[in-house]
């Protein structure tokens, strides 16, 4: 039935979008994948497209077809942060059609099962690595490297337009923008770049309703000034220190007002400098124990545990540092890339083995229609070859205009990320000073209180998930899947 209803659909816009390829290509299927022994929940789609044909700027997609119904449910977009992130980040350790199960010998291809989490059991979804030189995205002119916001908002833009003419049974799904960390800055303004596109009249014509941000960098005052309330809120400052820290800065945590100021900060930064930076309820590993620490667990060498629906594999390891700054995530001007990071001890140290495995692997790469790894390189989870500038400045003024359009928003914050502290999304949609409609409120799976939630006018949520790190999904597979299906639907979450 499914398939006769695409069939129809496609009929309906060979009609009347005689310029526009039938269906998805089919020189774009992925028919296979290493590491998979079983059928693919739906089909998937692959491959490149080009944003800007002088420099030869690739764009490089994994479209998963929903589970459910393909030509009425949701088409939306996942965009990780970094900046410098592969979208694969979401795809293979957050809420893509695949669990990732850890090879029986190093540098084995991980197995691959399927995840009853999936975001693609009730969405059309496409994983993007942008900016070009990120993930399996390239450039052949390397000056296309030099980059910022409003560039990628402005690729970004190309390639949906790009994508929906190579995939013409979606244009008429509703379409949705989504992302996390620093794709608080990603999707605000892509999102920006798609209303304007609407309103010029750009073909083809997006259907686009909303975005949601999960645990997202915002602007530099509000994110800058969470961290200070939330460490103390959590217990890992003392009242006292925060009297002295509340004192010497007046307030104005990110921007030291004075030496005392700074003197207080740095004690902060020390209490906390031995906590799992995107989770303060993880441990925080250290150099190579990482084996040693999973095996005394007693739990398979995977990513997730395969079954278990609240924990992350302890093999997906984070050491304590700094994505950005603590203070002032999203400064304007050049952000340090993650070699510059790294070479001062600040950025975490990432054990993506699973990930960086499979995706350097050649067998895989012709599978999903990859360049190979002699050509562009090989993959990286968040990639230094960027010189990126936060040239957008503050996301609210880009909040305020898209919700005053009508579109739905909804802002998420796992609970227990100090990365990017729930403190200071909940203050800055607050301060967008609209209307309360739905009062602060626990929201509820399974009986059980899984975060609180509170509703504006003007279509904006704002949402915590209990006892989340910084990448929601990865920590709350179910919880996650329940209110992206609320909310996608229209549902009350």
């Amino acid at each position: 039935m499914a398939l006769f209803v695409s069939s129809v659909f496609s009929f309906f816009l060979l009609v009347t979008l005689p310029l526009l390829t039938l269906a998805a290509p089919e020189s774009a299927l992925v028919t296979h994948l290493p590491g998979f022994s079983g059928t693919f929940s739906s089909k998937h789609y692959s491959g490149y497209i080009t944003v800007d044909e002088v420099n030869g700027r690739n764009l490089f997609y994994y479209f998963v077809v929903s589970e459910g119904n393909p030509a009425k449910d949701p088409v939306v977009l996942w965009l990780n942060g970094g900046p410098g992130c592969s979208s694969f980040d979401g795809f293979v350790y957050e809420h893509g059609p695949f669990n990732f199960e850890l090879g029986g010998s190093s540098g084995s291809l991980p197995k691959l099962h399927l995840n009853p989490y999936s975001w693609s059991k009730v969405s059309n979804i496409i994983y993007v690595d942008s900016p070009a030189g990120v993930g399996l995205s390239y450039s052949k002119n390397t000056s296309d490297y030099y980059t910022g916001d409003l560039k990628t908002a402005s690729d970004s833009h190309t390639f949906l337009l790009k994508w929906f003419q190579l995939y013409p049974e979606f244009q008429q799904n509703p379409f949705y923008i989504t992302g996390e960390s620093y794709a608080g800055v990603y999707v605000p303004t892509l999102s920006y770049e798609v209303a304007k596109g609407i309103q010029r009249g750009d073909k083809p014509t997006l259907n686009f309703k909303g975005y949601m941000v999960g645990n997202g960098v915002c602007d530099t005052t509000y994110d800058g000034n969470a961290l200070v309330p939330f460490v103390h809120g959590m217990g890992l400052i003392s009242d006292d220190l925060f009297q002295e820290v509340n004192n010497a800065c007046k307030g104005s945590y990110w921007n030291p007002v004075n030496d005392g100021c700074e003197n207080s900060l740095d004690k902060v930064d020390s209490e906390i400098s031995g906590l799992n930076i995107y989770d303060i309820l993880e441990p925080c590993y250290h150099g190579s124990e990482i084996r040693e620490v999973t095996q005394k667990s007693n739990l398979p060498l995977s990513f997730r545990r395969l079954g278990e629906t609240n924990r992350p594999m302890p093999v997906r390891k984070r050491i304590f540092g700094r994505a950005w700054p603590l203070r002032a995530p999203v400064r304007d001007g050049r952000v340090p890339s993650w070699n510059e990071l790294g070479s001062l001890g600040v950025v975490p140290c990432m054990n993506d083995e699973v990930a960086s495995t499979w995706l350097n692997n050649e067998a895989v790469r012709s599978a999903i229609h990859a360049q190979p790894v002699d050509s562009i390189g090989e993959w990286e989870l968040c990639t230094g070859k960027l010189d990126f500038h936060h040239d957008a400045g503050s996301m609210i003024k880009y909040h305020k205009n898209l919700t005053l359009l009508g579109y739905r928003a909804l802002i998420y914050s796992g609970d227990h990320d100090m990365c990017v502290p729930f403190t200071g999304s909940e203050a800055w949609t607050r301060s967008l000073g609209y209307n309360i409609t739905d009062t602060w409120r626990p929201w509820y799976t399974n009986d059980q209180v899984s975060g609180y939630t509170q509703g504006y006018a003007h279509n904006l949520s704002f949402l915590t998930i209990k006892g989340s790190g910084h990448t929601v999904p990865e920590y709350k597979p179910q919880e996650a899947l329940a209110f992206y299906t609320r909310w996608l639907t229209g549902q009350k979450i």
